[in-house]
């Protein structure tokens, strides 16, 4: 059921929301690391472990300040925090986000241990968080109007 009222972003750029214009990053380079922490494994080329520690951590930056813009739309109007969706999708990011931040210094380590095995969970469980996450920030954004502009 839609809402007839529009829940507007705190955070915002000439009235576009900071926040879904930089989840798109962190979401990329996660699911990147998954995919090459899955080549390193496979083929044990040291170029996919590097490829997998860059990527988590640009995916760390662009997701610190993601959430910092959320964070700010969800503190800051308390029609967003009265949507259903919105605590899973806050506490579901940022167990993501702890978890990847957690292997971005997994990745510090040398050669192999960097990836296997930890490296490759941490990936793996961070990805599959996503599709939940990103499911409930749809549902915000879809069903109940925030941070639409109309």
């Amino acid at each position: 059921m839609q809402q007839d009222v529009r829940v507007h972003s705190t955070a915002q750029i000439a009235g576009h929301p900071i926040h879904p214009m930089l989840v798109p990053i962190p979401i990329a380079c996660f699911i990147g690391a998954l995919l090459t922490d899955i080549a390193y494994v496979a083929s044990a080329e040291i170029m996919w472990a590097n490829f997998s520690a860059w990527l988590l951590l640009v995916g760390v930056i662009f997701g610190w300040l993601a959430a910092i813009a959320g964070l700010t739309d969800f503190l800051g109007n308390r029609l967003v925090r009265a949507q259903p969706p919105a605590w899973p999708h806050l506490l579901g990011n940022a167990l993501a986000l702890v978890l990847a931040t957690l292997n971005v210094l997994i990745h510090t380590r040398d050669g192999w241990t960097s990836v296997w095995p930890t490296g490759l969970i941490l990936s793996a469980i961070t990805a599959l968080i996503l599709p939940v996450t990103g499911w409930l920030g749809w549902a915000m954004v879809y069903r109940h109007g925030v941070g639409v502009a109309r």
